[in-house]
């Protein structure tokens, strides 16, 4: 590479400034696409931050910021004290550049997304994202995604669970942000239709289901709606103010946990909140603490009593059935059926 040398510099001077001109030389490109990848991140970004980021001088930022105008990459010059550069709002992207370990985790984000129902209505494009990836990427990088890919396995099987609109699920998204009400038509687990009206506070995704949790306005309470039973959604003129110290996923839980069912239990638990959710989570169960110091009284609404005795039991600590009576009955027979086992001989 040839480089011109000024004779009325000392030697030291000399190799200082060799140096630096073939390592600006030798990696232009690779620094151009490391600033636009920081100015990618969003924000404003000083000029020493950018050249701290890149090891260069001022002057070489502003020459890679050049190439990238040149590439009609619409980067802003910002002035004052606290300036710098940007990229113009609006902007759309170039194609993406993911490193290897970035584009492993891209794919294999797809991949679980699928299988633990987080994709919307538009599955199939999680299915040719991961698949276009997968075509571009290095055969040393595809290889271990294959072996990734072949040695895994999901402890569950996939679901076909319902699955919400894309359009849906962003307009409600953007309808919590910006705290706008919503009109939805619904449909009812037994059928029924209607258009609602919601101030909705949160989207939360559980057990592979998508949920929008908010205040019904008409009737002052709050309300749990199933994304993909959602027909139609549309933002609403005005805007509303969510209650402080919202939890979404909290709420959606304590509503499930309230949901009618066939079986109303109340128990009583001598033992710590923790140790309690261990078993019963709080989309089962509600806890409040017991007069008693100590005691614990959780309230479980059940299609089923089969499944409670033996919770009960892993539960570990002492335990006092105040209703149904039904459950006192299998709780002692899950004893006795536990004592003749165990004192049954080989």
């Amino acid at each position: 590479m040839p480089v011109e040398i000024d004779a009325n510099v000392n030697t030291g001077q000399k190799r200082s400034s060799i140096l630096g001109r073939v390592r600006t030389v030798a990696r232009p490109t690779a620094q151009v696409l490391t600033l636009l990848e920081l100015l990618q991140s969003g924000g404003l970004r000083t000029m020493g931050e950018l050249a701290d980021r890149l090891g260069v001088e001022p002057r070489t930022v502003r020459r890679y910021v050049n190439h990238l105008i040149d590439l009609d990459v619409p980067v802003e010059s910002v002035r004052g004290r606290h300036g710098g550069y940007r990229l113009s709002p609006g902007y759309r992207l170039p194609p993406l550049m993911l490193s290897d370990d970035e584009a492993l985790a891209v794919v294999l984000g797809l991949v679980a997304g699928r299988r633990t129902g987080l994709a919307t209505a538009t599955g199939t494009a999680s299915e040719t994202a991961a698949a276009k990836i997968r075509r571009v990427l290095p055969p040393r990088i595809a290889d271990r995604l294959d072996a990734v890919l072949e040695s895994l396995a999901f402890t569950a099987e996939t679901g076909d669970i319902p699955a919400p609109r894309t359009g849906i699920l962003l307009t409600v998204a953007d309808a919590v942000r910006h705290h706008r009400p919503i009109s939805i038509r619904y449909t009812s687990g037994d059928g029924r239709r209607s258009v609602r009206t919601l101030h909705p506070y949160g989207l939360v995704n559980h057990s592979g289901r998508w949920y929008v949790t908010g205040a019904e306005p008409e009737v002052g309470e709050d309300r749990t709606f199933r994304l993909d039973r959602v027909a139609d959604a549309r933002t609403l003129p005005g805007s509303f103010e969510p209650p402080a110290g919202l939890e979404p996923a909290e709420r959606l839980l304590t509503s499930m946990a309230q949901a009618p069912y066939r079986h109303a239990v109340t128990v009583r638990i001598h033992g710590t909140l923790d140790q309690i959710r261990k078993r019963l989570p709080a989309s089962v169960a509600e806890v409040r603490e017991y007069e008693d110091e100590g005691w614990q009284r959780v309230e479980i609404r059940a299609e089923s009593l089969d499944w409670l005795p033996g919770v009960l039991a892993a539960l570990d600590l002492q335990f006092v059935i105040e209703r149904p009576a039904e459950l006192r009955d299998r709780v002692v027979a899950l004893a006795d059926r536990l004592t003749a086992s165990g004192r049954s001989l080989p």
